[in-house]
């Protein structure tokens, strides 16, 4: 009879059907001395769980927090600093505005300054002046899109 409610027991634990206590019973039969001779492949399992089931972890567990560096904050003082800079770089900079007090003076200063941007600017435009022959060329191109549009009628119709 005991048999026969081990092998059931057996099979609901397979079944995985077993309560804590129907478990109990299980691995107090297989530890013991009178195991059945056909349910001999079990005691080693039963055996094992009853051995782990009393291990202890005994080494300590550190619990240190990993300190989170907060990105937001460096923003925060990089824009006070661009701000720091921009007012006393523009408040300690120069304040000679390059103003004359004579207007002659101002004038000739005004007449050399544009003397040497003309100058400056005829060279450089000389140094272009062979893309008037790139439009003649493109203009050129443009006689010989028309002449394909009328081959392309002509050979339409």
């Amino acid at each position: 009879m005991v048999l026969n409610n081990i092998e059931k027991l057996l099979e609901k634990y397979e079944n995985g059907e077993t309560s804590l206590k129907e478990e109990q019973v299980l691995k107090n039969y297989f530890t013991s001395d009178t195991v059945a001779p056909h349910l001999e492949m079990y005691k080693p399992m039963f055996a094992y769980f009853l051995g782990n089931q009393q291990e202890q972890f005994t080494k300590d567990v550190p619990l240190k927090t990993k300190t989170i560096f907060n990105y937001k904050w460096i923003s925060v003082a990089a824009v006070a600093v661009l701000m720091l800079g921009f007012y006393f770089g523009t408040s300690f900079g120069n304040t000679d505005l390059g103003t004359y007090e004579d207007p002659q003076l101002a004038f000739n200063e005004f007449s050399k300054s544009m003397e040497m941007i003309s100058t400056k600017f005829n060279k450089g435009a000389s140094t272009v002046s062979y893309l008037n022959e790139v439009n003649k060329g493109t203009s050129t191109l443009g006689y010989l899109n028309e002449i394909e549009n009328t081959t392309s009628i002509i050979f339409k119709n």
